[in-house]
């Protein structure tokens, strides 16, 4: 090995040597940050709680804050230390917060607190962990409502805090966790009248924000998997494979409303995928026919999550978050509907 060649290979190993020990360092002063601000939320509440006057508490703050800002500098603002206050009231329990605060940062935390639902709460702080979502990811996740999305969403409060204990405790993802009934696809910059090969083109165009959507752990296998079946061609659109789950995932696109003439497809799909791609220590392939629309009540008849197939709408424009949750909130009552009438 030439000279060039062992001073490249030792630069390099000694680069390496410096990011892992910066990355070690930033983690060890972010987890100690963490622990102080929930400490100091701590104090001041307990001390608020004793004396028991609400206007005591606003008083106190804003003292503690000149003082603390004279000494520490502006990380101390009255804002900020009723962050600390609503870090320890939201995360009462410092053993959860010292089990998250490898993963997620302060700024991780302060996104989390204005949630007020628990289960829902649970759900981004589990999903964030597992899947090590950065700051601008937690935040886009929330916006674009993805607990709304998914399928645990609209699932009876028991059942869903059962597979998000498994979540927390094993590391368990569910594909119910994972797949959504709504994507936003806004990204595929479409045009107002647009065909499947269109929408297929977009996505692998925009592939990196097209499995950013879907969700981490996915990795892309192929575009139009080939298929002979009865000396036929058949062709997949899209073909996943999810890591967690250890699964194929077979992706069909349409556009319009869902037919019950899909599910055939997509199930002969699978059990070829099964037959022919599957390995030993993987679990079955599992389908995402994603349709302009969904037909609510024959997607209940065909009965598809036994045959493992999910069906999805995508959304291809860009919506407010208002319109988006309006949106969400009649597809969770349609949902609640099927499910009630079961």
């Amino acid at each position: 090995m030439s000279i060039n060649n062992l001073n490249t290979k030792l630069f390099l190993d000694i680069r390496q040597l410096i990011e892992d020990s910066r990355n070690a360092v930033a983690q060890t002063v972010n987890a100690g940050l963490t622990a102080m601000y929930w400490n100091i939320g701590k104090r001041i509440n307990d001390d608020v709680l004793e004396n028991k006057r609400a206007e005591y508490g606003k008083q106190i703050v804003s003292t503690l804050s000149r003082q603390l800002i004279q000494e520490y500098g502006k990380s101390f603002t009255e804002k900020n230390i009723r962050r600390m206050m609503q870090f320890n009231t939201v995360f009462q329990d410092f053993e959860i917060v010292a089990s998250l605060m490898r993963q997620l940062s302060w700024t991780h935390f302060t996104l989390l607190f204005p949630i007020k639902d628990n289960l829902k709460l649970e759900f981004y702080t589990q999903m964030c962990r597992i899947e090590k979502w950065s700051v601008r990811t937690l935040r886009k996740k929330i916006d674009s409502m993805l607990f709304e999305r998914t399928a645990i969403s609209k699932k009876p409060e028991e059942l869903a805090k059962l597979e998000l204990k498994q979540l927390k405790e094993e590391d368990k993802l569910s594909p119910d966790l994972v797949f959504k009934d709504k994507y936003v696809l806004d990204f595929l910059n479409l045009k107002d009248t647009y065909s499947e090969n269109d929408l297929e083109t977009a996505i692998i165009r925009e592939l990196e924000n097209f499995i950013l959507e879907l969700g981490v752990g996915f990795t892309f296998a192929a575009r139009q998997k080939r298929m002979i079946i009865d000396g036929n061609d058949f062709y997949l659109d899209l073909l996943f494979y999810h890591r967690k789950l250890k699964r194929l995932v077979a992706i069909e696109l349409k556009i319009g409303k869902f037919k019950a003439e899909y599910k055939g497809q997509m199930e002969l799909y699978l059990r070829w995928l099964e037959k022919n791609e599957t390995e030993a220590d993987e679990e079955q392939p599992v389908g995402l026919i994603l349709c302009t629309e969904g037909n609510s009540e024959q997607i209940e008849l065909l009965q598809l999550d036994k045959a493992n197939i999910k069906v999805a709408e995508y959304i291809s424009k860009y919506l407010p978050k208002e319109l988006l949750a309006k949106k969400l909130h009649q597809f969770a009552k349609q949902s609640k509907m099927i499910i009630d009438n079961r």
